[in-house]
């Protein structure tokens, strides 16, 4: 029988989830077809969260570190981050488009405050909860459980919205929504029975760095081949949303299929990278991932037919479950046990730099060569860092047996 804490951090992780599916999947259209936001708006909606959370990492940690309880901490910043989905409903009403695109960008950017917070409590929070034995399976079937949810919820909007993509008061409903379940997520954290004292403290408690991590050659590696993947990964995000809702002209209903099919395809291909991983070696089999991510854009740019693009997202939903699943096992199966909270952090600080800039690398390119040409840039860039991970596959390859 699953712990009591499990069960709600299972509930909390589904409200959540229909939370976020009924609010970030569709910022991109909602700014381009209701705010009329250039492309370099567009850019940003990619770009400004990582770049937020970025300079909020620090400041976030030392503020977990003097909560008495995290539940209460965390439950509080999910509110506040709630909260501005009701003052995206209400920006429409501001007298020029211009300005209604620029308030979007600051309400987004803002939200990632409280959401830098809750994410680092929540981590903390879940750690001191679930027993270590229990955490590879517990995260599993979580991940599974949500990828669920996300898939029925994304469905379900796809079928009630079809014939409102340009109706301002259809996303309206959308984001108030996605408001009253940011509400009972916050409810469902404030359930979880937390005992202060056997949880952790997160990585910054006793000092702020240990540049020792950067003598381990294999780590230093990794961040080198796994920065530059991502970097190649999220450049592409903007132009996605662009081409299918500019080129193409998808509707909320099509969003909704790519999502949809992505997500179905991650839940029945989940099994099988973990057992590819544990007969092979999580760097090697990461490599033929990305390399099938790489194929990605390179497809897409080849038709404008809608079933078409929907059996692309479909299938880079494949691939993706491999990169999700095998990009944090390689994360720890590479970083020093002694230093692997620093090695942890540091990763993650620089990811969020890069997840700033690759987005409006990826714009500036599209306006620049256009969209085809962006897109073929990027199927390149991908093959190159699968290439770079054979490299470290290479020198240091292993067969360990996976993390998670």
């Amino acid at each position: 029988m699953r712990p009591y804490n499990e069960k709600i951090s299972i509930y909390n992780g589904m409200a959540s989830t229909v939370a976020m599916n009924f609010s970030n999947n569709f910022f991109p259209i909602f700014a381009i077809t209701i705010l009329n936001a250039t492309n370099y708006q567009v850019g940003l909606i990619s770009s400004l969260p990582p770049l937020v959370a970025l300079l909020m990492t620090i400041p976030a940690a030392i503020l977990v570190n003097r909560a008495h309880e995290y539940k209460k901490l965390v439950s509080l910043s999910i509110v506040l981050a709630r909260v501005m989905f009701l003052l995206i409903v209400v920006l429409v009403y501001l007298p020029t488009e211009s300005m209604q695109a620029w308030a979007f960008l600051g309400i987004i950017a803002f939200m990632s405050i409280p959401n830098t917070v809750a994410n680092i409590g929540w981590q903390t929070l879940i750690s001191g909860m679930i027993n270590e034995s229990r955490r590879g399976e517990f995260f599993s079937d979580r991940n599974r459980l949500l990828t669920m949810v996300g898939l029925i919820s994304t469905l379900l909007i796809g079928i009630v919205m079809k014939d409102f993509s340009e109706n301002t008061t259809a996303y309206q409903v959308l984001f108030a929504i996605a408001f009253g379940f940011g509400l009972v997520e916050a409810f469902l954290m404030m359930k979880h029975k937390e005992n202060p004292s056997i949880a952790e403290g997160p990585v910054l408690k006793k000092k702020l760095m240990d540049w020792s991590i950067f003598k381990h050659s294999n780590y230093v590696w990794f961040l080198v081949a796994a920065l530059f993947f991502n970097f190649a990964w999220q450049m592409a995000w903007g132009i996605f949303n662009i081409y299918h809702v500019r080129v193409v002209g998808a509707t909320i209903f099509w969003i909704s299929m790519f999502s949809a099919g992505n997500m179905l395809m991650q839940i029945l291909t989940f099994p099988l990278w973990k057992k590819w991983a544990e007969r092979k070696s999580n760097v090697r089999v990461f490599v033929w991932a990305a390399i099938g991510m790489a194929t990605t854009p390179f497809l897409t740019v080849l038709s404008t037919n809608l079933y078409y693009l929907t059996a692309v997202q479909t299938i880079s939903g494949f691939f993706l479950s491999g990169v999700v699943l095998l990009l944090f096992n390689l994360l720890l199966e590479q970083s020093p046990e002694a230093t692997r909270t620093y090695c942890i952090t540091t990763y993650n600080v620089l990811l969020a730099f890069m997840a700033f800039l690759a987005p409006q690398v990826g714009i500036w390119l599209l306006n620049i060569w256009g969209v085809e040409n962006a897109m073929y840039l990027n199927s390149g860039l991908r093959l190159l860092s699968a290439a770079l991970f054979y490299a470290v596959y290479v020198r240091y390859g292993r067969t360990p047996k996976m993390t998670i």
